[in-house]
């Protein structure tokens, strides 16, 4: 991140290209907030973001609940994966989407569970 907060994209991403793409820094956290709110299935407000460089990529650190299902629901209890399986998967699923959308290498994802909430089940109609 450069002094004036933006992210700065290197100059050998089309080569013979001369200029420079700058994206703000809070243009990047939206994105940031948005793609992490999907992955993880909570609303976008409800979710932190901490965007920096790290390296020659993009570190990201997210704070947010975790869905968990009802605890009245034995079967879905069940057949849940453990916690931390499921925030490793989250932390890949992030980087991945991340990467695609912002064009930028994600060198690390952090991500800090703040509680859980109980995720809404939806009727088939």
């Amino acid at each position: 991140m450069s002094a004036d907060g933006a992210l700065r994209t290197p100059a050998d991403v089309v080569p013979g290209l001369r200029g420079t793409v700058r994206v703000r820094e809070r243009a990047i956290d939206k994105v940031v907030r948005e793609a992490s709110a999907g992955a993880i299935g909570v609303p976008r407000d409800e979710v932190a973001v901490d965007v920096s460089d790290w390296g020659r990529g993009v570190a990201v650190g997210i704070a947010a609940k975790l869905p968990v299902p009802s605890l009245s629901d034995q079967d879905e209890i069940h057949s849940a994966l453990p916690v931390l399986d499921r925030v490793r998967g989250l932390q890949s699923a992030i980087a991945e989407e991340l990467a695609r959308l912002t064009g930028r290498e994600i060198t690390r994802v952090s991500f800090t569970v703040t509680g859980a909430v109980i995720a809404e089940r939806r009727r088939v109609r």
